[in-house]
């Protein structure tokens, strides 16, 4: 298994429309097939000083293997993602555990 955790600091100066773009553009990686699971989310009101509430979006996705991770980096629909949204992030951190 691979879990695979992306956090998004999006550009200030995006507008609504841009912000309710990308979020409408994480929805889709939800339909890429070779993810057993996708959740996607925003910084919860927790409060604990090591708590990092820093980024707009946070996506983690489950893969049963590493060759799932890898077949999903090249579908169609990330790579749509990407193309369509990458120019409205400022910072993107990527944990992948195993």
């Amino acid at each position: 298994m691979l879990v695979h955790t992306v956090y998004f600091w999006l550009k200030n100066e995006l507008s609504q429309t841009d912000k309710d773009s990308f979020k409408t553009g994480l929805n889709t990686l939800k339909d890429i097939k070779l993810s057993k699971a996708t959740y996607i989310g925003t910084p919860s009101t927790t409060d604990r000083p090591v708590i990092d509430t820093s980024y707009d979006y946070g996506l983690t996705v489950i893969f049963e293997s590493i060759a799932d991770h890898d077949a999903y980096q090249v579908d169609p629909i990330h790579e749509a993602f990407l193309e369509a949204h990458m120019d409205k992030w400022e910072k993107v951190v990527i944990y992948d555990a195993d």
